[in-house]
């Protein structure tokens, strides 16, 4: 991409929370330039990068644009790069994370709205979701498979959560620290399943989950999980769901095993 110089993000936001985009990525060598020139320098402080283990021109990219890139050795899968993220996002003093995924599915010009009632203590965590509906998502290039596993997922969920979300499937959520500061990350999968864990977590320790609209965009060169892994994905959530439901129900489990927070 030709951009006439690279965005310098010193934050001149005094007395503002300090915001920190991080980034995990994974073969992301075609769109992660394009995200982050998205991403709003006056709204965000910081932008970093988790590097997988890619294998194309990622960290160089990366690199280019003068971020700060913390590469895997090997891979550790979704759910440990996340993990790494927010280690080095709350290390370099973070009141608030943003999670973009590089692969340009998401409208990263959108992180001031989406960050805006975390700032005001409307809630503790948000969700860039991008069922607006059935005709913009399939538009927006969205296989069919994955719109109505969505919404049957969703509509689950939200039915044993007690909730009235329209997605818990977004790789653009933003975090109040505190959030990731009290949530048992490291005892969550390193798989896809990390972030309903997350949710889930959050949920049952009693933290305020809130979502603002965002356009979809599906193409070649976005990242996305094949069909078998989307089965298996989903069977996972149910998984989860069912656990949950033990931890509600006051049986003991591994997975959710730390205690209610009283807001």
């Amino acid at each position: 991409m030709n951009n006439p110089k690279i965005m310098k993000r010193v934050s001149k936001r005094k007395n503002s929370p300090k915001v920190i985009v991080v980034m995990p990525a994974y073969n992301a060598a075609k769109t992660i330039e394009r995200t982050y020139y998205d991403i709003p320098q006056d709204k965000v402080d910081e932008v970093i990068v988790v590097d997988d283990d890619s294998h194309d021109e990622t960290v160089r990219i990366a690199k280019k644009l003068k971020l700060p890139v913390f590469v895997h050795k090997k891979n550790l899968g979704y759910g440990g790069n996340q993990k790494t993220c927010y280690q080095k996002a709350l290390q370099r003093g973070a009141d608030i994370v943003v999670m973009i995924h590089p692969d340009y599915q998401y409208d990263a010009t959108l992180t001031g709205h989406l960050i805006e009632p975390i700032i005001e203590d409307r809630f503790d965590i948000m969700l860039g979701s991008r069922i607006r509906g059935r005709k913009e998502a399939l538009a927006g290039g969205m296989p069919l498979y994955k719109y109505v596993s969505n919404r049957i997922l969703t509509l689950i969920e939200n039915i044993v959560l007690g909730l009235n979300l329209s997605e818990y499937h977004t790789g653009f959520r933003a975090y109040k620290r505190e959030v990731l500061e009290k949530l048992p990350l490291s005892s969550f999968s390193n798989d896809f399943i990390f972030d309903q864990e997350i949710l889930i977590s959050a949920h049952l320790a009693g933290f305020r989950i809130g979502e603002i609209s965002v356009p979809v965009r599906y193409f070649p060169e976005a990242s996305s999980i094949n069909f078998i892994r989307s089965v298996k994905y989903g069977l996972m959530i149910l998984y989860v769901l069912f656990i949950y439901l033990l931890k509600y129900c006051g049986i003991k489990n591994k997975r959710f095993n730390f205690n209610i927070k009283k807001r």
